[in-house]
């Protein structure tokens, strides 16, 4: 077989594998858990790559992680190592870190500071621009380095969050009112006066879907999360209708102090299917934060919050991002597939810059509780997999009451697979 046939064999695999995709999402049961192959098979993930996860908005980190000029990170979007930097201007800019003579890996660290990005193979160097400034003596003299810069990545940032889209055009989806919203709802955090104070990467056999499955309900929370349910409040929002009239006093009793301080806190989302939404709901009462006994994890408050009592504002980004701010540290959570079955979820704790590491604040305090429901998480992710993986699976029921969530998330990924491949065929067909 010569490399065209190879070639063809590929792209037919590639074609049938969009065209089984775009069936099952057609015909799926409404309100019903995927078909199998949507969690497992391998030739169906290549497309939620492509399709999601190289065309929309992913969160991939906070800007007080590169306070100066020339502070970095990198992140593995699938198999595109990307770099995400500050400039000498104050510009946060993302890049495809991968050079542009033969393609190495740029920076091999997962986060540092550079002067100019130099390439460990041949020592090409690029400013924090992504211009190439040097590529050796070896080139022939009508080389034209302003056409080998570091190929750009769209870049976003808001409220602190940093959003890169991979997509050549990059979806709107009411996604710069969010951006509007997120700044405004993240003003009283202050997020470039915080340092990222603890980090944890945990491997989770399972399909992204159902780690994100997993985190938009709370169905399973009072038999599998003890510490998380410390503090936390069950509830999604203020319109969950599984909320009690009590819940509903405490939190109209939260809401006044909320106003009175100028704290922003109506529910607000954006994009179908609620694809982003910002929200602040209070605590269970007495408690300060999501610590084991619900007292503060640090003695400094962020940014201009004065009431230690401020409860959790959760940020919802789909495809890969949920979070929860609190008035003494914030934590947020990435996550990224790596195959069919195989999932990275990244969750970071930040508090004051100004704080102390023991003497404000002890880390294995301010990691208790979420390292805890990290894990049971994981097992919940693995499990609920390998009973997908089994040919006596079928999809099953949601409850419209404990898992509107799920819903709405599946709805927003069918629809969005559905929108690109429909437009993908559009385009190449005669």
């Amino acid at each position: 077989m010569n490399q065209n046939d190879l070639l063809n064999v590929r792209h037919a695999t590639l074609d049938e594998a969009r065209s089984g995709m775009l069936s099952l999402l057609e015909n799926r049961l409404e309100n019903h858990s995927l078909e199998a192959p949507l969690y497992n098979d391998p030739h169906l993930f290549r497309v939620d790559m492509e399709e999601v996860f190289q065309k929309e908005w992913l969160f991939v980190g906070m800007t007080s992680e590169i306070p100066q000029k020339g502070n970095y990170f990198t992140v593995e979007v699938g198999q595109n190592p990307v770099l995400v930097l500050r400039d000498a201007d104050g510009n946060i800019n993302a890049f495809h870190n991968t050079c542009r003579h033969r393609g190495s890996v740029i920076c091999t660290e997962h986060r540092g500071k550079v002067a100019n990005l130099v390439c460990p193979y041949h020592q090409w160097t690029y400013d924090l621009k992504g211009n190439l400034l040097f590529a050796g003596t070896e080139m022939k003299q009508n080389f034209d380095k302003t056409q080998h810069g570091l190929k750009a990545a769209h870049c976003k940032n808001a409220g602190g969050f940093i959003f890169v889209c991979l997509g050549e055009t990059a979806p709107d989806d009411q996604f710069d009112e969010f951006l509007t919203t997120l700044d405004k709802y993240m003003e009283p955090y202050d997020v470039e006066n915080t340092k990222l104070a603890a980090e944890s990467t945990m491997y989770e056999r399972a399909n992204w879907k159902l780690v994100l499955e997993n985190n938009r309900e709370c169905y399973h929370c009072s038999a599998s999360h003890p510490e998380l349910l410390n503090s936390l409040l069950e509830w999604d929002d203020t319109h969950d209708p599984r909320a009690p009239q009590d819940f509903h006093d405490h939190y109209n009793a939260q809401a006044a102090q909320w106003d009175a301080e100028g704290i922003p806190h109506e529910h607000k989302s954006f994009g179908a299917s609620q694809r982003n939404r910002v929200v602040r709901m209070p605590l269970k009462k007495g408690t300060k934060a999501m610590t084991i006994d619900g007292s503060a994890a640090c003695k400094k408050l962020l940014g201009r919050v004065k009431n230690p009592e401020l409860g959790s504002m959760r940020i919802l980004h789909l495809p890969n991002s949920w979070n929860h701010m609190q008035s003494d540290h914030f934590v947020v959570f990435r996550v990224l597939p790596v195959s069919a079955q195989e999932s990275i979820v990244t969750t970071k704790w930040f508090v004051h810059k100004d704080a102390v590491e023991g003497v404000d604040y002890d880390p294995k305090t301010l990691r208790h509780v979420w390292d805890a429901t990290n894990e049971q998480d994981k097992i919940l992710g693995e499990r609920n997999q390998l009973g997908i993986n089994s040919i006596g699976y079928q999809p099953g029921p949601y409850s419209e009451t404990y898992e509107f969530g799920v819903i709405n998330f599946l709805e927003w990924y069918a629809n969005t697979i559905k929108k690109n491949l429909v437009t993908k065929k559009n385009l190449v067909t005669p």
